[in-house]
């Protein structure tokens, strides 16, 4: 059966955006510093994205715009809005979490779990989330938008 995986990146204080959405603190400070590509790896791995809506809102207007960055993988978008799907962006309006189990037991790669909080939320309280690949950001954001939000009992990762 395919994994689910969480690859995200969050603040040091547990943010995947600040309070207006924006993400572009994600660089950290010192943007002379070599960043490690651990992303070209963890594609290879992969063939299906999931989001929620303001995650793809957010790519097509604001972080690439001209184009579509996971034109090599099959992603899925949940929303309750009715939008014509295309080839490789599929719209969702179900269940995630049903959603999910679904398409877990179809044969692929494994399923990368893009964002937002949202949708991570429903699927931790599930239990849907494999393996959780998190970098961490030395970035204090003071407040946006939690990746864990409230949890219920302790997790272990």
């Amino acid at each position: 059966m395919r994994k689910t995986v969480l690859f995200i990146a969050i603040s040091l204080d547990g943010y995947i955006a600040d309070q207006d959405g924006a993400v572009d603190w994600l660089n950290g400070e010192n943007t002379d510093t070599e960043n490690i590509d651990t992303y070209s790896e963890f594609v290879k791995t992969i063939d299906t994205v999931i989001m929620g809506w303001n995650t793809y809102h957010q790519v097509i207007t604001e972080l690439s715009p001209t184009e579509w960055v996971y034109s090599d993988l099959t992603t899925y978008v949940i929303t309750h809005r009715e939008i014509s799907s295309s080839d490789n962006i599929k719209f969702v309006s179900q269940d995630p979490c049903r959603f999910l189990q679904q398409i877990k037991s179809k044969p692929g790669k494994d399923i990368w779990i893009c964002g937002g909080a949202n949708i991570v939320q429903q699927f931790m309280a599930k239990d849907l989330i494999d393996t959780y690949y998190i970098s961490i950001i030395p970035t204090l954001l003071g407040n946006g938008i939690s990746l864990f939000g409230t949890l219920e009992k302790e997790r272990k990762l």
